[in-house]
């Protein structure tokens, strides 16, 4: 069964900082990239950060210099470091995960639930 279960989300002040955590589990061949994404309310859902599996990594304009990602294929984890947090990055973060399938050079697409991260002012 695929799983990707997210923690870390909560209220801070501005300036502060979080950090996302989100295990993956159900992969049979593997996973592909992993990403962080996020909704505010009224907006469209957007990336904040992706990496691939070999560690390679990009950023939305807005959150570079302060969010960093990582992952640990052993455990098939993602993480995001949230620094100088900031009221508009007050939004549900969503975990992403590209599960290779038994089609060589396929995969397809898992969320997790999402967790709130909340900055106030």
């Amino acid at each position: 069964q695929v799983q990707l279960v997210e923690s870390g989300g909560g209220l801070v002040q501005a300036g502060g900082s979080l950090r996302l955590s989100c295990a993956a589990s159900g992969s049979i061949f593997g996973i592909n990239a992993m990403g962080w994404y996020r909704q505010a309310p009224g907006k469209q859902r957007e990336l904040v950060a992706g990496i691939t599996v070999g560690g390679r990594t990009n950023y939305a304009d807005s959150v570079k210099g302060r969010f960093t990602i990582s992952r640990d294929n052993a455990k098939n984890t993602v993480y995001l470091q949230m620094n100088t947090l900031k009221p508009e990055d007050t939004a549900a973060y969503y975990c992403n995960a590209q599960f290779f399938t038994h089609i060589p050079g396929t995969f397809s697409d898992h969320w997790g639930q999402g967790t709130q991260v909340t900055v106030s002012s």
